[in-house]
């Protein structure tokens, strides 16, 4: 077997199974909303947000909005108005604690025992307030975007998030506690691992990533199927360093829409996202993705913030939108079985099952092909899949008949660059005797 083969699938299939304490069943396929602090209506994007399945919408409790004043905080109105949404369309939230103030040593993170008193006061001004109402605090955002090398600027970091997940379980003792947010640069330079030799995973739920690789140009590349090996080994050298598994939670990933260098076609997005969310969920360590983010930031087609969302600024479906609609169940309601799946340099076959209903997801890197695939179920007339270039469409059934056998009933599909949602029925009894 070619070295190169034999380490994607080591990567990909044989870690999967080496100990991480995975909550199969309950993936989280989240998104990032910045609804919070916005004056337009909600109840759109909220049902929206319920329709694509998505199960966890974060955003951010600006430290700077709760104290206008010097000691003095208040709760917005407009908050709980975007909390209440959530809540009556049953999606759980992750909450982000963050940003400095005006007022303590002008917007300075809350490294001096000053600033850090006064980010103490106003996390438990939030967290008695939100008491039993927030699913996850994630302890502030991206820290290490100004400075991911310095010893001093990560151990600081990890002394904030000692005192506040203390602070916050003291106060709401069933939410759960997620730090980190380490920026692509922040994984490069060792801000991550600096983390975890600190000991912060005595205080979390888990490590937050921010893994993005649109701009990469390197021999690594920026598809999805590079970018799970790269988290691969990101995942085994954080482990190693805390000498147990350390859960990872990718509160932000995307890759833009944009007609500039780092962007993609919106095709290709949609394309991209079915893949990552797919590699996200099988792999061990992380246990949701939070797509950047739910719509689009601005008008300008070619330029890259304003290109990441599923929705364009009028809340028009992008084909991403539509895509991540048609794969959601399969990700967060379908147990991944490895043992029953092949992954190759470029031909991924992945097999999920809820309850007795098993399915096949297939999609090919480069060149498309045809492949044989099989089921033990007894199936009859066409294959019944999603493809998900064409989303929209749903399950339907193709023009490629099931051939059954004394076993097992085989067919063929064309595996390109696009997911096939493939349905396997149930397996008979009559096959597996």
């Amino acid at each position: 077997m070619p070295r190169l083969l034999q380490r994607l699938v080591w990567l990909l299939l044989g870690l999967f199974t080496h100990g991480h304490a995975k909550a199969a069943d309950n993936f989280i396929v989240g998104v990032g909303t910045h609804l919070l602090h916005s004056s337009a209506p909600v109840a759109r994007p909220t049902l929206l947000m319920k329709e694509a399945g998505i199960t966890s919408a974060r955003d951010d409790l600006f430290w700077s909005t709760v104290e206008l004043e010097p000691k003095r905080l208040n709760f917005p109105v407009a908050w709980q108005r975007y909390l209440q949404a959530l809540r009556e369309r049953q999606i759980g939230n992750m909450l982000i604690l963050g940003y400095g103030n005006q007022w303590y040593d002008k917007d300075a993170k809350p490294r001096s025992p000053f600033v850090r008193d006064a980010f103490a006061n106003y996390v438990n001004f939030i967290s008695r307030r939100l008491r039993g109402q927030v699913d996850f605090y994630e302890i502030w955002n991206e820290w290490d975007l100004e400075d991911p090398t310095s010893d001093a600027f990560s151990q600081d970091y990890a002394t904030l998030i000692k005192e506040t997940s203390e602070l916050l379980r003291r106060n709401d003792p069933n939410v759960r506690l997620v730090a980190g947010s380490v920026t692509t640069q922040g994984l490069q330079e060792g801000f991550a691992d600096r983390l975890v030799e600190a000991g912060v995973m005595d205080d979390l739920d888990g490590l937050s990533l921010h893994p993005y690789v649109h701009c990469r140009k390197d021999h690594a590349g920026n598809t999805p199927e590079n970018w799970i090996k790269w988290l691969n080994d990101i995942s085994t050298r954080l482990d190693a360093l805390a000498e147990r598994p350390v859960p990872l939670y990718l509160t932000e990933m995307s890759w833009p829409s944009a007609d500039e260098p780092c962007g993609v076609s919106e095709t290709t997005q949609a394309a991209y996202l079915a893949r990552g969310f797919f590699l996200a969920r099988i792999h061990p360590a992380i246990q949701g993705m939070w797509w950047y983010d739910l719509l689009n930031d601005g008008r300008d087609p070619k330029e890259r913030e304003h290109n990441f969302g599923l929705l364009d600024n009028d809340l028009n479906p992008k084909p991403a939108y539509t895509t991540l609609k048609a794969i959601a169940p399969y990700l967060s309601q379908y147990r991944y079985d490895a043992k029953h799946s092949v992954i190759s340099d470029t031909l991924y076959q992945l097999r999920f099952a809820k309850g007795d209903e098993q399915v096949l997801v297939i999609w090919a890197v480069g060149q498309s092909r045809q492949v044989r695939i099989e089921s033990s179920a007894l199936l009859k007339g066409g294959a019944r899949l999603i493809d998900t270039r064409q989303a929209g469409v749903g399950m339907r059934e193709s023009e490629n008949p099931w051939d059954c056998g004394e076993h097992y009933c085989t067919t063929v599909v064309t595996a390109s660059e696009f997911p096939k949602i493939i349905s396997l029925g149930k397996a008979n009894w009559l096959f597996t005797q």
